[in-house]
């Protein structure tokens, strides 16, 4: 294994950023990326609001901050959740894969997960992937996604030359 990869957990709550309510899905990202060898070097917990959202994931990817940005909460059909959104504003390039694979995923285990509206993008350096709001699904789709995410971030890192074996 390369170097280490930086992180940033980013949660979208009103009732969390009010403080009325705790974030549980937060800290589960936490355990699983330091678990698999990432370095949790920044988490926020923001309402959701959409220009609030877009700029700290902006500012995460233009200075550096992390290789890899997990949010978590706002991808439902509330009329608050705006967390794809936010992120369509502000990445260079779609990575649709991650999310579709997530819920094709989660299909197996509810359908439910098919109401997800979560999606991923590249912002300079940085690999951005939205991620359900509550701890279960947080745990069911990052711990699936997890072992293939190393090898993309290498590639965008420069880390790895290209998908050959």
């Amino acid at each position: 294994m390369g170097m280490k990869m930086r992180a940033a957990i980013l949660t979208s709550s009103d009732s969390g950023y009010a403080g009325q309510r705790e974030d549980l899905s937060g800290p589960v990202i936490r355990e699983i990326l330091e678990r698999n060898g990432y370095e949790v070097v920044h988490t926020v917990l923001l309402p959701d609001d959409r220009k609030m959202l877009a700029a700290e994931m902006a500012r995460i990817a233009d200075e550096g901050v992390a290789e890899l940005l997990l949010t978590t909460g706002g991808t439902g059909f509330s009329p608050r959740d705006c967390m794809p959104e936010a992120t369509a504003d502000i990445i260079e390039r779609a990575v649709p894969g991650i999310p579709e694979a997530i819920r094709a995923y989660s299909m197996t285990i509810t359908p439910r997960a098919m109401l997800s509206r979560a999606s991923a993008g590249i912002r300079k350096s940085t690999l951005i992937v939205n991620l359900p709001g509550s701890p279960k699904a947080v745990r069911e789709s990052l711990e699936y996604m997890t072992p293939a995410l190393r090898h993309g971030l290498e590639i965008l890192t420069g880390e790895a030359a290209n998908c050959a074996r």
